[in-house]
């Protein structure tokens, strides 16, 4: 048989020499005469940094190599299309029992790399026994599971360029595609205009509709006790939150108790007529008996669709009664939200104008892959205060972005060059793949080497802070890329120093 061309690729044991290195670092301050079993570690570990990584490292190259992954990439292709062809031949549950996989696997995590042909050997012989098909014609199970051939290629491409779009900055096309995306749905959904970005509003992607409830409730939360404080002035943020209460019904979906259980606020499960809706004098009469016992109201889920049963609340009767006292209406559409693309469906999105969110998952019924919940805000600006934190390292001339920690060598080659100019300091030990250096002397140098570094453009650097015991403003410099080389250490101090220059000069 011809060897698989591709045998380096692998899914287990990453890099040896990684783990050896961490486990030294940890060893060091505890290996001595009474552990020598801790000092011979310690020289292995040594020796594995002196070079016994480059067996490691050739392999890492040939596991990232764009060759193998258009060859390899080609057979998972068609191993899914051939998957998604045949789905309907097999057993739409599997037949396992719990704790099945365990015996099929080794214990321990293999260190050395398998052929992809083996891996892909495993996957039938260990993965496939314990998957339900979701996408089986006969699985009726729970709700649908978006997925498509224009979705699988998406993912290919959002995880071939790699990129983590949490600002702005960290990679603009991520924001401003989302931006625009959200818009187009808002209005394929027919939601109201202030859902729409440009203005107080504006809808973005979470993981699922239970973290999108979450994110709602602690904004209700947050604008509940602003006011409360507005009206009583004195009143702590803990005694304001004592005071607040929320409502669902007895046919939300389980995560709005969760809701309430991880926030440690008080909400309350109003029971359902025999329509299993949400009646709104049900609900204003618990709400009545609520304000009479002294607590506030700030927070109501209607559901369009609920799981058990995808019974609608009426918006245009609960909506009113949330606007009369001031309460956060927040609308979980998580199944049904699709239909709301078809006219004849809009009857039942009626009074959606008084919601203050909505939440629907794509991932359902528009053939998007999991996970995809798009969730909009009638004013943003709650949420946005609700998670606030923006540290020195996610900002940037227009705000935003953080970089990762990776390449031990490489950070300390960094370091020493740093070392040998002594206009710097580093300001915290490097330990992994992140050097922390300053300009000896006043922050005010470094902020403007900072900023400088990133007018010139030519490298990409963040900067952070520590408050205690005194405020240290520094620059952080961190090895990223996946293939990176000396020279490209070399290239960046090169620049610094030059822009250094123009500061302060050479001793």
């Amino acid at each position: 048989m011809k060897p698989d061309p591709v045998s380096n690729w692998s899914i287990k044991g990453r890099d040896v020499a990684h783990h050896a290195t961490r486990m030294g670092n940890l060893m060091a301050g505890f290996s001595g005469p009474e552990s020598p079993h801790l000092q011979d570690l310690s020289v292995e570990v040594k020796a594995t940094q002196n070079g016994r990584c480059e067996d490691k490292k050739r392999e890492l190259h040939s596991l990232l190599a764009p060759s193998e992954f258009r060859e390899q990439g080609c057979r998972m292709v068609n191993y899914i299309a051939d998957y998604l062809e045949s789905a309907h031949k097999l057993r739409v549950f599997p037949t396992v029992n719990p704790g099945y996989l365990a015996r099929l696997i080794p214990k321990e995590a293999p260190e050395e790399p398998e052929p992809w042909s083996k891996i892909m050997e495993d996957v039938d012989r260990v993965i496939m026994p314990g998957i339900t098909h979701w996408q089986h014609p006969r699985f009726h199970a729970y709700f649908p599971s978006g997925t498509s051939c224009p979705s699988m290629c998406a993912d290919i491409l959002t995880n071939g360029f790699g990129c983590i779009g949490f600002t702005w900055a960290s990679s603009p096309v991520y924001t401003e595609l989302e931006i625009v995306m959200m818009d187009w749905l808002a209005r394929l959904l027919h939601l109201p205009e202030y859902f729409l970005s440009g203005g107080d509003g504006g809808g973005v992607i979470q993981g699922s509709c239970s973290e999108a409830t979450l994110i709602s409730l602690y904004g209700a939360r947050n604008r509940a006790i602003s006011r409360y404080q507005d009206e009583h002035p004195g009143a702590t943020v803990y005694e304001a939150a004592s005071k607040l209460v929320g409502y669902y019904s007895d046919q939300a979906h389980c995560s709005v108790e969760r809701a309430g259980l991880i926030s440690m606020l008080r909400l309350r499960r109003i029971r359902t007529t025999v329509s299993r809706q949400l009646d709104a004098n049900d609900l204003e009469a618990s709400i009545k008996e609520d304000v009479s016992n002294g607590y506030v109201p700030f927070f109501c889920v209607a559901a369009l669709g609920t799981t058990g049963c995808c019974a609608f609340d009426s918006l245009k009767e609960i909506g009113p009664v949330c606007e009369k006292y001031d309460i956060w209406l927040h609308v979980d559409a998580a199944y049904a939200g699709s239909v709301f693309i078809c006219p004849e469906f809009l009857p039942m999105l009626e009074g959606v104008e008084y919601a203050m969110s909505f939440v629907f998952n794509p991932h359902k019924w528009l053939l998007t892959n999991f996970d995809c919940s798009c969730v909009w805000y009638k004013k943003t600006e709650w949420i946005v205060k609700s998670f606030c934190v923006n540290p020195t390292y996610l900002r940037y001339k227009d705000e935003g972005r953080m970089p990762d920690l990776r390449h031990i060598a490489l950070a300390h080659k960094f370091e020493r060059l740093m070392l040998s100019d002594q206009r710097f300091e580093i300001v915290h030990k490097v330990t992994m793949g992140l050097v922390c250096f300053r300009i000896k002397g006043k922050n005010e140098l470094t902020k403007k080497l900072y900023h400088d570094i990133e007018a010139d453009g030519r490298i990409h650097l963040t900067p952070s802070e520590f408050h205690h015991p005194e405020e240290v403003y520094f620059i952080r410099f961190a090895v990223c890329h996946p293939e990176a080389e000396e020279a490209h250490i070399n290239y960046a101090f090169q620049v610094i120093q030059e822009i250094t220059d123009q500061l302060i000069p050479r001793p």
